[in-house]
């Protein structure tokens, strides 16, 4: 007598691949993912094909999500040290014979040209998350030094380009192990205090400070001509003055329910500077108004607290530090950017994710992703 076996279908060959998986995380990035588009195709209907590319970039962040959230955190781990020293390397090449490009170094050619410091967007928290766990029950105020010595070599290196939007995402990246891994209180209050110090004193000496050839020493010119332009941009309202006063126009002009899908005035008429990317927030703003803006950013909030919560209940303190400042590399994208479009933090080279175009930022949101899918599901699976 022969037995039969009988082949299992196709779902349930392909259903492990997708066990485990964070449901909530996954419908907060496709609540984004479809603003993005809707906005995209207004602002950039016009533009070449920057819908087009934009989905593209989104199928491509949506792959490295899945393929990196196969991946258990223990393996991760394993890639800490050889990409975090493989970042810091190509930035030191950078500096000694990188491309130059519109008066910044950031760029390298390995037989592609590509930007290392977008690396370390992800290999920063991966290095100090790994550094802690190895730490973990020994913990010493040492430690938090060497720790702060890894977060600064990199950021010290990405400001020398200079490219001070993505050395904020690194820092924050890094800070945001560092605090979750137990800084005390005592040394995060004192710096915090001094920064507001600083920024009244900005504000209070600003014609002093932003006057003609006052050097601040500190910052390049570039980056002082952003502050004093943020602290008043009428002074030079079609000069440096030019994006902020059309942000804030944008913004202002789609009231409470907007002027509607691809009615933008100050959009299309191209008033509004980089619409597609770094100010497309203003672009949003004008069309869907002050109740499209709530919807995006309880959007944003909802993917931050469902991070968290990955983070929360991951089973080790690499994986819980992990997840803790890779969910903040969304919150400081977002936070970023929005400020800049409204006027209350100076303009920096910072997307808004999921909605700014961007194959490089792109790419960083779905290793992210991917990472803190990769959490989520190793806990599941670890209960089930």
């Amino acid at each position: 007598m022969s037995a039969v076996f009988q082949q299992p279908s196709l779902a349930r060959r392909i259903a492990p691949i997708f066990q485990g998986f964070d449901g909530f995380l996954a419908f907060a990035v496709f609540l984004l993912g479809c603003a993005g588009l809707v906005t995209m195709y207004s602002s950039g209907y016009d533009h070449g094909t920057r819908f087009v590319d934009h989905g593209r970039n989104m199928l491509l962040a949506a792959f490295i999500m899945f393929v990196v959230a196969q991946v258990p955190p223990q393996r991760l781990m394993a890639f800490a040290v050889p990409l975090y020293t493989f970042g810091v390397a190509l930035l030191i090449a950078v500096a000694v014979f990188g491309i130059t490009k519109k008066g910044a170094r950031r760029w390298i050619n390995v037989g592609v040209v590509i930007q290392p410091s977008e690396i370390l967007k992800i290999a920063m928290p991966l290095m100090l998350s790994w550094w802690f766990q190895r730490r973990e029950g020994q913990l010493r105020p040492l430690d938090f030094v060497v720790a702060t010595v890894l977060l600064a070599l990199p950021v010290g290196l990405i400001m020398k380009q200079p490219d001070l939007g993505t050395a904020l995402l690194v820092l924050a990246a890094g800070m945001s192990v560092i605090f979750f891994a137990g800084l005390s209180w005592k040394l995060i209050v004192p710096p915090v205090v001094i920064g507001l110090i600083a920024v009244a004193l900005i504000v209070g000496y600003e014609s002093t400070l932003c006057a003609d050839g006052f050097d601040w020493r500190v910052l390049h010119d570039y980056q002082k001509q952003r502050i004093c332009t943020l602290l008043d941009p009428t002074k030079d309202p079609l000069g440096k003055g030019f994006h902020i006063i059309q942000g804030m126009i944008a913004i202002g002009s789609g009231g409470v329910g907007g002027k509607g899908f691809m009615q933008g005035t100050q959009t299309h008429l191209e008033f509004v500077p980089e619409r597609t990317t770094d100010f497309i927030f203003a672009a949003y703003s004008e069309e869907f108004g002050l109740v499209g803006n709530v919807i995006l950013i309880v959007s944003f909030i909802f993917l931050i607290f469902r991070g968290l919560a990955i983070a929360m209940d991951a089973p080790t303190l690499f994986s819980r530090l992990l997840a803790g400042s890779v969910t903040m590399i969304f919150f400081t994208y977002a936070f970023v950017n929005m400020g800049m479009v409204s006027g209350i933090l100076p303009v920096v080279g910072v997307p808004l994710p999921f909605i700014s175009y961007g194959g490089t930022a792109m790419v960083t949101l779905g290793l992210a992703l991917g990472i803190l899918m990769s959490i989520s599901r190793a806990k599941r699976l670890m209960q089930s």
